[in-house]
């Protein structure tokens, strides 16, 4: 007995046209960056100076501390009397004056900034020579006067050097008080020889001047009279203010009444 066949796609009959279905495309347009937006981009550009070079001249005269040659790398080396920082910049240890040279004997390639006490030091100093040091002393003349012996009719007056310690200690110590009476004076910060202000007050005190004396008034009463003089000056600037205003707002409410009566006419 004959089954039926079951019925499959190949077996219906193919059209004689064929129309496709329609499609939706959409197309989106997209802009891209055309400038980089990071900052190595952006930063390319060259930055301010950063005002390198020599700070002093040859000759020179420098403090501690000061800054003589700013660089980039190791161009110039310290000398004598000079130290370099971490970025490359050599400044100056000691009071003294400038010099640029170098020293074949022990760095033939290298030049170098030193700084001597004196002005007419010159650098480098010979091989196996003492570097001089101040130690925080300075040698000051001081006159004396000799006593006249028997046997010499004629004295007079002599120079001799007395070594002045930099700091000014207490008024105790038996050398400072020596040297005091010699004629000697101190080294202050500010790189200048002058007496102490102990002296000083002292030498005023003893000439028997008078000054007056100062007087600070009440603080009190000053700074109330500051704070209401305050005062008084910020209510007479609004004053001010709201007067100013008060006219341009009379001013332009009078042309809008000529405008509207302008108009009426």
């Amino acid at each position: 007995m004959l089954q039926p066949r079951p019925l499959l796609l190949h077996h219906l009959p193919k059209p004689l046209f064929f129309f496709p279905l329609p499609t939706t495309t959409q197309q989106i347009q997209t802009r891209h960056a055309s400038h980089a937006t990071q900052g190595r981009a952006n930063g390319a550009a060259q930055g301010p100076g950063k005002r390198l070079g020599a700070k002093r001249a040859a000759s020179e005269l420098v403090v501690p501390g000061c800054i003589i040659f700013r660089q980039r790398g190791a161009k110039w080396w310290p000398g004598e009397n000079c130290v370099m920082g971490r970025d490359h910049t050599i400044s100056s240890l000691v009071k003294g004056y400038v010099r640029y040279y170098r020293d074949p004997e022990n760095h033939p390639k290298r030049k170098l900034i030193g700084v001597v006490f004196d002005q007419g030091e010159n650098l480098p100093r010979p091989r196996n020579a003492s570097r001089r040091r101040r130690l925080g002393l300075v040698p000051r003349v001081v006159e004396e006067m000799e006593k006249e012996d028997e046997g010499d009719g004629g004295g007079g007056a002599t120079q001799q050097e007395v070594v002045v310690p930099r700091q000014d200690a207490s008024l105790g110590n038996p050398m400072l008080k020596a040297l005091r009476l010699a004629g000697a004076t101190a080294f202050t910060d500010g790189y200048q020889y002058r007496p102490s202000n102990t002296e000083i007050g002292r030498a005023a005190k003893e000439s028997g001047h008078e000054y007056p004396v100062y007087k600070p008034g009440d603080r009190w009463l000053a700074w109330r009279l500051r704070t209401a003089r305050r005062e008084r000056a910020v209510e007479m600037r609004a004053l001010r203010q709201r007067t100013s205003a008060g006219k341009k707002a009379g001013k332009k409410k009078q042309q809008q009444q000529q405008q509207n009566s302008g108009g009426r006419v």
